[in-house]
Formats: structure tokens, sequence, C-alpha cells
């Protein structure tokens, strides 16, 4: 099971505001994709756009599939797992319980609640704790183990680094690399690379919701990424 996604025209809008612009994407299979650039690029809206989160214009294709219209919902049961911004976990809830609700939405067995709380040594610690006194980066765990519990085919993780501890983010970016190595599409997005570039394959620069630049590995992504800051700063 394959996960080749692609966009073409693929546009946002929010009323009058245009936050993507026709913008037109290949993502591969076992390989992992970034987008970066500054605040206000277009990135969690582009992420948003492919999960399903918002309604887009142009097109989204999953293995040739048109899935445009496809809700969030189904494309999530379709192997699609979004780790979004802010981690948006349920704080007064615990860590199983966190785990228990995702089961449900995406209609699999209990037994990957217990998969879930295996991936990071932190959660299967603190499975009693409620999610709202666990540490920034224990929350981000539990952020993405809750989206991975499914099959996944695509994988989408929206600024999963910012403001956590190295150590954090090498454990982190070590199951972003498992993950493209399974074959699994993967796509980050982040300002810049920083200790993530290490998991990086390749990668295109966002500026004001229009792609400037690609580039085939993560030193000349950045370094296309610093150009492009310096023009528009």
């Amino acid at each position: 099971m394959t996960g080749e996604l692609s966009t073409t025209g693929l546009t946002v809008r929010y009323g009058y505001a245009r936050a993507v612009h026709s913008v037109d994407l290949a993502f591969r299979p076992a390989t992992v994709n970034a987008l970066v650039g500054p605040n206000g690029a277009g990135k969690t809206s582009l992420l948003l756009a492919l999960s399903g989160g918002v309604r887009a214009e142009g097109a989204v294709l999953l293995d040739g599939e048109d899935i445009t219209a496809m809700p969030a919902a189904e494309r999530a049961r379709r192997g699609f797992a979004l780790v979004p911004q802010g981690r948006q976990i349920f704080p007064t809830l615990t860590v199983r319980e966190n785990l228990e609700v995702m089961a449900e939405v995406l209609r699999v067995k209990q037994d990957a609640v217990d998969a879930a709380l295996d991936r990071f040594a932190n959660l299967r610690r603190r499975e009693k704790a409620y999610a709202g006194v666990l540490s920034g980066g224990e929350q981000q765990m539990l952020a993405v183990s809750r989206a991975l519990m499914g099959p996944v085919r695509v994988a989408l993780f929206d600024e999963v680094a910012t403001g956590l501890a190295p150590v954090i983010v090498e454990e982190i970016g070590q199951v972003i690399r498992e993950l493209a190595e399974q074959g699994t599409t993967v796509v980050l997005a982040a300002p810049s690379l920083g200790t993530l570039a290490s998991c990086v394959d390749r990668g295109e620069v966002l500026i004001r919701g229009e792609v400037v630049a690609a580039a085939e590995d993560p030193v000349e992504l950045e370094r296309y990424q610093r150009e492009w800051m310096g023009l528009t700063a």
C-alpha cells in the first residue's frame, strides 16, 4: 500500500485572503519531504488542505486518485496521519484515554493503544497521567503517537520540533525516519530544518503561499531557504 501524494493548482483561501496559491507538488513514498518557510508562508494551510482540514481549490491526488472532496475523517481512515501545530490533545483526559479516543475515530482495535504507548517510553510510564500535566516534549510525543495509530500511508508533521529539547527532537526524528523507511510518504513542515535536517531527504521552500525553490538534499534546501528569507526580510 503506497502513498504517492501530489497536488495540482492547490489554492487555499480564507475569505478574500489567499494562504496558498496554485501550488503543484509531488511527495514521494519512502521519503521525508520538507516544506520550509517563515511564519505566514502557508505551510499549515497546505498541510490542512492535504489532510482535508480546510477546503481547497485545485486537486489533491493519492496514488493518482482525486481525493480533493474527501472528508478529513475518511482520509484518516485511508491512511492520512496529521500531527498538528499546537498538539491539540485533550488535557483533561489521561494519556491512555487520549489514545482510546483516536482508536475509536480510526476504528482500529484497542491493541493499537498499547502499541502507541510503547512508541515512546515516556508515554508508557505516564499512561495514567492527565495529558495537561505532561511536559511539552511528552505532549508532543502523545500527539505523534496518537496520529500514527492506524495504518499510515501519508504522515504530515506541522512544526513538530518547535520549542522542544534536542533529546526529544532526536526521539521524534527517529520515528519520522522509521516511517519513511517503512515506505510512508512523510511531509515535514517547519520554519527551518534545524535539528531535523538529518531526517530530511528533499523539499521545497514556501514563501507567501507559493513554492519558490526545490532541492534534492537538506543542505541545498537550507541554502535556498536562507536566500529567500534574505530577499523577503
